[in-house]
């Protein structure tokens, strides 16, 4: 069966045509690097087309490439349909994503160079097989001005203690690479100082940690958990399109934005609702809090710098995801144009989640329901960090997003009877710098319909008086936001602010506007100085809340081109125009994420910090939707304390 649709990603034949066509028409090959290929999604009125008649859309692709040895960045938008080059276009004074052939290629290079490997003897280090070099991108204020010129890399550098140790319990401290990421040419070693090692515990392989501390001895293993559904999943996967409990979604998958939903409906007795055209991560700014030499420049782009998409890793079976399990892979393409599969990079499945709703009655009976929820994930590696992220799906209309982080913290040795007031002391003469994860999220919500008004929502205390003699009542203020510099909004505790997002053109059968409501959470203000260079390359960050009217050029909160940037050409610049968001095509922008002030118990591996948001219906329904949910059958409810009935497992234990 055909289940071709216009937002599915890019094929491999689809990123093969993209590279031919290009290198038969502008020479793009030997000597050129392929930053980014990606969908240029259809409009929504094509969509809407094609899902009414069939109608089928152009199929076009972006193309961003980079001319190392004239270091020029080159865009070029490619019809797939007609397979024809549309346009080319040099881009001045910008530098596209760094890819993970670059990665790798610097690593190799470094590796050779005569020059570091003497700076590392100096220090001891003879042994490159457990040299770990690490490179980062620059922003425009801390680059070296003799080298503004060039594409830009920096390495860290460190060393394992054995073969499949922990890179990242030995930073190699005052020693930097500087590195042209065209030529692959080591411009600059900055030696500034170096510290002794001290006695510390940084591995969290088995391995490698310490019988003292790895003792089986000490804690019980766990029984089985068995997740089985005999008569396999609740949801259905037709290509990429989603459906589960009167829910519908397409999942999308890039370069850049990683995994992506589209598409999102519900289906409310037959009417079925949009609620949302597209769910995603736009940026996400990882600024290190510590001015010293071994940090100052440390700030990371995970999006705009590298990619989600290009970080995303294989799932397993048991270990990252439990149940009756159903995969999307994704395809992308090296830095040849050339494509490749990420084997299970996408995770389907359902979640038992307690008791939806419940009462008993004064006459004993009782009503209630056990919840599930449809879980769309899909998990990422950053250099030393993960982010595993969940979308999920109610049956009472809720939607939530939640970010679980993990991974290694960055630390730094440093001298005895030395100071750390910038991070935490986790390990002997060890701190983890203190730092901040901000993720700005891209919600293009459509709620029954394209014309919505975003509203902030707060609550108030009526003042005492003779209308309110005990000082009890509470009420509602809810607030049109007209125009973008009014739809830049702030978290307010005291009023317990929130957002809505509302068709005023529509009423439901109890006579209000349906609306689907932005709880925050996980928002905390950027502690910059306005001032200082590195907030002015992410002003996105500034607001909790940005309100924009949508449009197919403004995707990036930090500007398209983040690499070696000195200002934030995204929303603040967008925003400049002061246009109205009244009654139209609106993007919600939210930004929340980490702020990460370190402790010893994120040493040496870090326990998931989990950060999250809700997307919930206000007014959207009439009444409850899930009042249909059925009742668990009576076999399945137990009231006695007899052995519990056990099922065979699906799936046998571990990871495949």
């Amino acid at each position: 069966m055909n289940t071709f649709h216009p937002l599915d990603p890019l094929n491999a034949d689809e990123f093969a045509t993209v590279a031919t066509l290009l290198k038969n028409e502008h020479n793009v090959g030997e000597g050129w690097r392929y930053a980014a290929i990606a969908l240029v999604e259809p409009a929504k009125a094509e969509v809407a087309a094609f899902d009414a008649d069939g109608t089928v859309p152009a199929r076009k692709a972006v193309a961003t490439v980079i001319d190392r040895a004239r270091n020029a960045t080159y865009k070029s938008v490619v019809s797939l349909t007609s397979k024809t080059v549309e346009s080319w276009h040099h881009i001045p004074g910008v530098q596209p994503n760094f890819t993970l052939d670059e990665w790798h290629e610097a690593d190799e290079a470094l590796r050779q160079n005569p020059d570091l490997t003497a700076a590392l003897a100096k220090r001891g280090i003879t042994n490159l097989d457990l040299v770990f070099f690490d490179t980062w991108t620059y922003g425009e204020a801390v680059m070296p001005e003799k080298f503004r010129d060039r594409r830009l890399g920096w390495a860290d550098i460190w060393v394992r203690a054995a073969e499949g140790a922990n890179p990242y319990a030995g930073p190699v401290n005052g020693l930097k690479a500087i590195i042209d990421m065209n030529s692959m040419e080591l411009l600059e070693i900055e030696d500034e100082f170096s510290v002794a090692k001290p006695e510390i515990m940084g591995e969290y392989v088995p391995r490698h940690v310490p019988q003292r501390i790895w003792d089986s001895s000490q804690r019980e293993p766990l029984k089985p958990l068995d997740i089985t559904q005999t008569e396999g999943p609740s949801f259905t996967l037709t290509g990429n399109k989603l459906e589960w409990q009167n829910w519908s979604l397409r999942v999308g998958f890039n370069y850049r934005e990683g995994m992506t939903l589209h598409a999102i409906t519900y289906n409310d007795h037959g009417n079925v609702r949009s609620i949302a055209n597209k769910l995603s991560f736009a940026e996400m700014m990882v600024p290190y809090r510590d001015q010293a030499f071994d940090h100052y420049r440390r700030t990371a782009f995970d999006i705009g710098e590298w990619g989600l998409g290009f970080m995303t890793t294989s799932l397993e079976l048991g270990c990252d995801c439990l149940g009756e399990i159903r995969y999307l892979d994704a395809t992308l393409h090296d830095s040849k144009g050339e494509p490749y599969t990420i084997k299970n990079a996408v995770c389907i499945h359902e979640e038992d989640n307690a008791v939806g709703w419940k009462h008993v009655d004064g006459n004993g009976t009782t009503e209630v329901r056990r919840a599930r929820r449809l879980v769309v994930s899909f998990h990422v590696t950053v250099a030393n960090y993960e982010y595993l992220t969940y979308w999920r799906f109610y049956e009472d209309g809720n939607i939530e997003c939640e970010v679980r982080a993990t991974g290694i913290m960055v630390v730094t040795h440093f001298p005895e009877g030395g100071s750390h007031p910038h991070g935490s002391l986790v390990d002997h003469r060890t701190y983890a710098p203190f730092h901040q994860h901000f993720i700005v999220a891209r919600m293009d919500l459509d709620v029954d319909g394209t014309e919505n008004t975003v509203y902030a929502t707060e609550t108030e205390m009526v003042p005492m008086g003779p209308d309110n003699p005990f000082g009890l009542s509470l009420r509602q203020k809810n607030t049109p936001l007209l125009t973008e510099e009014q739809g830049k909004q702030d978290m307010n505790y005291q009023t317990q602010r929130a957002w809505k997002v509302v068709n005023t053109n529509v009423k439901t059968g109890i006579g209000l506007n349906p609306s689907y409501k932005l709880v925050p959470a996980a928002s905390f203000p950027a502690m910059f100085d306005p001032n200082s260079p590195v907030f002015q390359r992410c002003k996105a960050i500034e607001h909790t809340v940005w309100v924009t009217p949508n449009s197919p050029d403004e995707q990036w909160p930090a500007g398209e081109f983040v690499v070696q940037s000195s200002v934030d050409h995204g929303l603040p610049e967008w925003t400049a125009a002061n246009r109205s968001i009244d009654n139209t095509d609106v993007v919600l922008w939210y930004t929340f994420g980490i702020h990460h002030i370190t402790r010893p118990e994120d040493w040496p591996i870090m326990p998931v910090d989990t950060i999250n948001f809700w997307l919930k219906p206000v007014g959207f329904f009439d009444r409850n939707p899930s009042l249909d949910v059925r009742p668990q059958p009576k076999k399945h409810c137990h009231t006695d304390v007899e052995e519990p009935v056990r099922s065979a497992p699906t799936h046998e234990h571990g990871c495949h």
